[in-house]
């Protein structure tokens, strides 16, 4: 019987469970958080900057169907500078980035400016404060998943990334959840 389990994962971890054998060197990973059974995959990544919802499973065959093209994953961003509704149109028709030093072209996505300020837990490092100039948080949701995409995205419409959380995938939401809470879910719909 497979397990389930749905973590916001903090600032500052890898979402991994080891290292490939080189020394952690003080890295946290997802195996700090919880104890969890053998086999357990995390489904997608977050970068070590980044934090939110993330599933982990010990089914590869449902790790697989999360990670296609089919299921959405919406990101809040804090971005550097007031996002105009030029910038979010660009990121709506998708964008030129580069992956693996190749050009690539974004698939279109549904983008828009959060009206307030979203409440997370305060993060483990400061951002920056208010004397750098003026931030605002857009809504992005993708089914694509490149690797840092939306940080790629909002860089290339000239609003770099200040903060990344992923709020959804599919139909699962982060919610009220606190930075570092584990939940067991007892099945999983996709």
């Amino acid at each position: 019987m497979h397990r389930h389990f749905k973590i916001y994962k903090p600032y500052g971890y890898l979402s991994q469970f080891i290292t490939n054998e080189r020394p952690r060197k003080k890295k946290k990973l997802l195996g700090d958080l919880a104890e969890f059974p053998e086999g357990t995959m995390s489904v997608g990544r977050l970068d070590q900057d980044s934090e939110g919802l993330l599933f982990l499973t010990t089914n590869g065959k449902l790790s697989a169907k999360i990670n296609g093209n089919k299921i959405e994953k919406e990101y809040y961003v804090q971005v550097d500078g007031e996002i105009t509704l030029e910038a979010i149109e660009k990121l709506r028709l998708g964008v030129e980035i580069s992956i693996n030093g190749k050009s690539y072209e974004t698939l279109p996505c549904d983008a828009f400016a959060l009206k307030e300020r979203p409440t997370f837990p305060t993060r483990a490092k400061k951002i920056r404060d208010e004397r750098h100039g003026p931030t605002s948080w857009i809504s992005v949701t993708l089914t694509e998943g490149k690797f840092r995409q939306v940080k790629k995205m909002t860089s290339a419409i000239g609003f770099p990334t200040l903060r990344l959380v992923r709020v959804r995938i599919g139909n699962e939401k982060l919610e009220n959840m606190a930075a570092g809470e584990v939940i067991e879910l007892p099945e999983v719909s996709f």
